[in-house]
């Protein structure tokens, strides 16, 4: 492979992700050191368990993110995909400050958040299905003047 073939958008989202969700973990572990929470507890004053709350949630997407990114990234389009990656990092930055400052507060990160996701399952479906189709049912799919025209050995001629 190429340097010019391989994901480099995604791989430049997907480390830029890790890091901002290795930050929003020391700023978990700097509300246990401001509130004096030792682990392995997670009680203690609500401001420190939304953030900690904020940061189990990013964790608990995380996986989920990762899948869609690069499935949309490597079967529908690595720029798109790259953009909507970049689009989640803020989503989830709005989310984890707002909610560390309040419950209501995390709303509109997670309403993008859950947008971004849907989009890049929705690019990775759009993707992911004609090479499927091809590849297993010998369909293939072709897309000619915004039309679908579906080509298969098993057609009646």
């Amino acid at each position: 492979m190429t340097t010019t073939e391989q994901p480099i958008l995604l791989a430049a989202v997907s480390l830029f992700s890790a890091l901002h969700l290795g930050f929003q973990a020391r700023r978990v572990g700097w509300s246990r050191m401001k509130y004096k929470i030792m682990p392995p507890a997670v009680n203690g004053p609500p401001e420190f368990e939304r953030t900690f709350r904020a940061h189990q949630n990013g964790v608990e997407f995380y996986p989920v993110f990762l899948v869609v990114l690069w499935t949309s990234g490597l079967f529908c389009n690595e720029a798109l995909a790259a953009l909507g990656g970049l689009v989640y990092v803020v989503a989830r930055e709005m989310y984890f400050t707002g909610y560390a400052n309040s419950a209501e507060g995390r709303l509109p990160g997670f309403y993008l958040m859950i947008c971004v996701l849907l989009a890049l399952a929705v690019t990775a479906a759009v993707g992911i299905i004609p090479s499927f189709l091809d590849k297993y049912l010998s369909i293939k799919i072709l897309y000619k003047h915004k039309e679908f025209i579906i080509y298969s050995p098993y057609k009646c001629t």
